[in-house]
């Protein structure tokens, strides 16, 4: 019998539920004498006597009993489905155990008497005839008792994830409560950023040392403003582009110090975009009002220019295929519109007409699915690459550049009007997240995901700043101080979270790493 009396400074806890889930806890951590001893001790048991007598008559194949406790039990339930399959599932095995051992009027006889009682209709009742006589287990040969008593077992755990609370308690209960408390902190805990397990020994709380809010190192090869700046998908390697007509490549080593690999060295106008390879092992990098060039990382080496027999195309931006062996770049010229590439140069695919206005940014989703492409005309363009299927997102304001998270199911764009907006890829949003507090009225400001499961969102300023923005706030988590001038881009190495690289006009790359805690 249960009695009334709660645990907790709150008062929310009934005693005998909490007893009793300590119970079913020790059992599944296969803790089986403790479990009995408290059992024996609080005088609670972690099975309801409703299941008990339901486990005795299913293992003793007492079906009459089986079904007549199991439509108690639901009674006032208003799941007539849960119902329903519970004791298809019971008839099931009755039938199959009888015509195993030849007993077909048994069988007859438990159908016609609980046909009623199954509510349900005609075709249901001929379908589970059916099953049991196509059965693997009605195949012919002697009655194994052990194998009667496996399928039982079988039974009533399959009865047990159905039958309604609190005659079953769900399984894991515990497990799921103390889960769920412990997501519910991390959900609210703004600088959550770690893959590590989480103490229960006290409440979750991050603080700023859990993100990249300290300069930890400051790159100055460059001669002139960085433009763009981009890590490799693996994080070893990171790219720069700047004003000084020269792109390069860094290193980023285990100690995670980053050192200049090669500094390359073609474009005749500055550079304003890089794009790597899914696999590391090349680089596009586009030149202002210029072409695209494909480098090689290990080497350094130019391996080949895009669009170099026609002076007049011109690239704005660039993106992979998960594969590495295609390209697509955008043009700010209208009339050349998209192009999909091979390695080679070799033109596989286009997108030209009335219809493509000026492309400003591009990216393909990372399941090489479906296509993203920002326009001039504040148009946002998602083009299943399958299925041909394109749907549009129109902006109020200029867009002036487009990021997606490493999931691939959302995306975020940089408005002339200082605002930053999420979307999602699905299209289910009527409204975009929007995230602002940055300073952007001038220059094109590119902004990056970044963080454990893209949960952050990272932005360069006109303020000379880095803006970063948990996704679930619009408000800035922190504002990084550092460059002298305008930060243009920022990158976020995805593989380690706590890794930030910024790009300014101040002619430096800043690296941030954890900040110190706050005590």
């Amino acid at each position: 019998m249960e009695n009334n009396e709660v645990l907790g400074s709150k008062g929310l806890l009934k005693k005998h539920e909490f007893v009793r889930i300590l119970i079913q806890c020790l059992y599944s951590l296969g803790y089986k004498n403790s479990a009995s001893c408290l059992e024996q001790e609080s005088n609670i048991s972690c099975k309801s006597s409703d299941f008990e007598f339901l486990e005795k008559q299913v293992l003793t194949g007492d079906w009459d009993s089986s079904l007549a406790v199991l439509d108690r039990v639901f009674d006032d339930s208003r799941d007539d489905s849960r119902r329903n399959t519970a004791l298809y599932l019971v008839l099931k095995q009755c039938l199959s155990e009888y015509l195993r051992r030849g007993e077909t009027s048994l069988a007859l006889s438990v159908l016609q008497k609980q046909a009623q009682v199954f509510r349900v209709g005609r075709e249901k009742i001929h379908m589970l005839a059916f099953d049991v006589i196509t059965s693997k287990e009605m195949e012919p040969g002697e009655v194994d008792s052990c194998l009667v008593q496996d399928l039982r077992r079988r039974l009533l755990a399959e009865l047990e994830k159905l039958i309604p609370t609190p005659v079953v308690i769900p399984g894991r209960r515990l497990e799921h409560l103390v889960e769920s408390a412990v997501m519910n902190q991390i959900d609210t805990c703004m600088y959550h950023n770690s893959w590590d397990a989480v103490s229960l020994y006290e409440d979750h709380r991050c603080g700023r040392d859990q993100i990249p809010s300290e300069t930890v190192q400051v790159l100055v090869a460059h001669k002139n403003e960085v433009w763009f700046v981009q890590f490799s998908d693996s994080g070893k390697y990171l790219a720069t582009a700047s004003s000084d007509c020269t792109a390069i490549i860094w290193k980023v080593l285990d100690d995670n110090e980053v050192e200049l690999m090669h500094t390359l060295q073609s474009h005749q106008n500055p550079v304003s975009f890089v794009s790597w390879s899914p696999d590391d092992t090349k680089l596009l990098t586009c030149g202002n009002a210029e072409v695209l060039k494909l480098w090689d990382v290990e080497t350094g080496v130019l391996r080949h220019t895009f669009g170099n027999n026609d002076s007049v195309f011109t690239v704005s931006s660039c993106a992979w295929f998960p594969d590495s062996t295609r390209l697509v770049c955008g043009s700010s010229d209208p009339e050349r519109g998209i192009v999909m590439w091979d390695t080679d140069g070799n033109e596989i695919k286009a997108w030209r007409g009335t219809r493509i206005p000026k492309v400003v940014d591009l990216a393909v989703t990372p399941d090489g699915e479906s296509m993203i492409t920002v326009f001039s005309d504040k148009e946002i363009r998602i083009l299943n690459l399958e299925s041909l299927v394109e749907r549009v997102v129109t902006e109020e304001q200029a867009i002036t550049s487009l990021s997606v998270s490493g999931d691939g199911k959302f995306f975020i764009v940089n408005l002339s009007s200082q605002e930053i907006h999420l979307w999602d890829l699905a299209g289910e949003w009527k409204q975009p997240l929007k995230f602002t507090g940055h300073r952007q009225s001038k220059y094109v400001i590119r902004s990056c995901f970044g963080g454990l499961d893209s949960s952050f969102i990272a932005s360069g300023s006109e303020d000379s700043q880095v803006y970063i923005w948990n996704v679930k706030n619009k408000k800035p988590l922190e504002v990084l101080s550092g460059h002298s001038m305008t930060v243009n881009c920022v990158s976020w190495n995805p593989r380690n979270p706590l890794m930030l690289a910024s790009a300014s006009d101040d002619q430096t790359i800043r690296i941030w790493g954890p900040g110190k805690p706050v005590r």
